[in-house]
């Protein structure tokens, strides 16, 4: 018998964890996979991009019952053993009802000054390098980032300045980073496979080495791993959760607690809580308001790669980002969204993305020659998309929306860089190759247990608890209302510190 049970150790099972652990409560995390083990591979492009060493060998179904593999990954950390550690506050409007050219962004039920002080403490327990202010759509805070920026490598340093000579604003990107997690007799380190490589060297700021490390040097805090929770179980009224049906080695078995914090995912938590339909709650549990699994979201987002004469020797390239189009301009109606680097591309990840080198051109040639950059425009929630159970497997049924706005955002990126560049310095005056992503990569899942004030239209309250359940908390992507146009983590992040200091000061006493 446990006091508290998390299930799931990604950004928000793993935070929870750590806000709880001096409670004094018995807790136990259950993970339904293991440690990434600490190999070579880690950092080999063809083991990680094109064998899909480390992701999930399960196949979910698409709208149309096609089986695929997602790229998600079950492991202790989730899947921030393998994000580019991006950790973005959402912006102050994002909170309030925004007009897209493909519909209406909804309102919160709280606001950003709710999560303010949990933004900052997340900074600083995930170690954020940044400059304060530089970016010109940054909510207001009156500290500096907990760390210095990254600095930019000579070649991103370069576009750096030609873009802000062209009359964009450029900033410090915010990453999470720990140069030194051990000790100070360390070597320098050298930033390189970062963005969805796992990190043998434990520098990435993710959940297993940020928060649950910590959470687990106290007695009272337990992992289980390799234990799939498959139902969770209600007492005979249906006021509350009384078990979790787990899945270990074969074998089945229940574990008891008074309270539940699910944290499994935007998709997963919510196939759980369909699969565990009972007679208190037959569409799922939780699922009184029949909006589980609906409104969901996972950003529009398009890795572009642009082309130069010149060489980028650059190893590691995730320094800045653009939020000049995050808002409505003088030129634009509506909002776009955002625009950052990536890691840098290398000649197994290009030629796995683009299906013929550039004329004249080998793969490793275009690697040598590649900026790469990332494109995120919002995603607006639409009830139906959405997680469905179909047969044992998660289905997901999912329609782009909001085009226009990321069509628009890759046209002015693109004219950037062409007005911003050196004279002729593109590969044949401009060549470029962009990828989109489809509901096989669910990067930045949510909105599946939406937020809201009325129990007929949402699934959980501001606190994050489940309307219809007394002792259920839904900590993860889900409780998203709208996605905003930046990397969600860190909210996710700063919620799980929110909920889990209401917890202690109000539910745990």
């Amino acid at each position: 018998m446990y006091d508290i049970i998390i299930i799931g150790s990604g950004a928000g099972g793993s935070t929870m964890a750590y806000k709880l652990a001096d409670s004094g409560k018995k807790i136990l995390v259950i993970e339904r996979g293991d440690f990434v083990p600490i190999e070579k591979e880690n950092w080999d492009s063809e083991e990680v991009f094109v064998k899909n060493r480390y992701t999930t060998t399960e196949t979910w179904l698409d709208e149309h019952n096609k089986e695929f593999r997602p790229g998600v990954h079950y492991n202790v950390g989730g899947n921030t053993k393998f994000y580019g550690a991006a950790l973005f506050r959402l912006r102050e409007d994002d909170f309030n009802e925004i007009q897209h050219f493909g519909g209406v962004s909804p309102a919160w039920p709280i606001k950003y000054n709710d999560l303010q002080k949990y933004y900052l403490e997340a900074e600083k327990l995930y170690s954020v390098h940044g400059w304060r202010g530089s970016d010109p759509t940054e909510p207001p805070e009156s500290e500096a980032y907990p760390l210095m920026p990254l600095p930019h490598e000579p070649r991103i340093q370069e576009i750096f300045d030609e873009l802000k000579d062209y009359g964009l604003h450029p900033f410090e990107l915010p990453i999470g980073v720990n140069f030194n997690p051990h000790s100070a007799a360390n070597a320098p380190y050298t930033l390189d496979r970062f963005d969805g490589f796992p990190d043998a060297a434990e520098r990435k700021a993710d959940a297993h080495i940020c928060a649950l490390s910590k959470a687990l040097q106290h007695p009272n805090v337990e992992l289980l791993t390799n234990a799939k929770v498959i139902q969770l179980l209600t007492d005979e009224n249906g006021v509350k959760v009384s078990e979790v049906v787990i899945e270990q080695n074969g074998e089945q078995k229940k574990l008891q607690a008074d309270l539940f914090i699910l944290s499994a995912g935007a998709v997963n938590s919510a196939a759980l809580l369909l699969n565990s339909a009972n007679v208190h709650f037959t569409r799922g549990l939780a699922n009184r308001s029949d909006q589980v699994g609906r409104n969901y979201m996972f950003h529009q987002n398009t890795a572009l790669i642009a082309l130069y004469t010149e060489p980028n020797p650059t190893k590691f390239g995730k320094t800045f980002g653009i939020n000049d189009f995050y808002r409505a301009t003088k030129d634009y109606e509506f909002p776009l969204g955002h625009i950052q680097m990536l890691g840098k591309s290398d000649e197994k990840q290009i030629a796995a993305d683009s299906p013929v080198p550039a004329p004249g051109f080998t793969f490793e040639m275009m690697a040598q020659h590649a900026v790469d950059f990332w494109l995120t425009s919002e995603d607006l929630p639409d009830e139906n998309n959405r997680i469905t159970v179909e047969n044992g497997k998660i289905k997901i049924t999912y329609k782009p929306n909001n085009q226009k706005g990321h069509e628009l955002l890759k046209d002015e990126l693109i004219k950037a860089l062409k007005a911003s560049g050196k004279f002729d310095s593109f590969l044949f005056k401009g060549f470029y190759f962009s990828k989109g992503m489809n509901i096989a990569s669910p990067a930045h899942q949510n909105g599946t247990t939406r937020m809201g004030t009325d129990p007929l239209t949402s699934v959980v309250d501001s606190n994050c608890k489940a309307h219809d359940l007394d002792n259920l908390y839904i900590v993860d992507g889900g409780f998203f209302v709208s996605s905003g146009a930046v990397n969600p983590a860190l909210t996710i992040i700063a919620m799980a510190l929110r909920v889990g200091e209401y917890l202690k000061n109000s539910v745990l006493k």
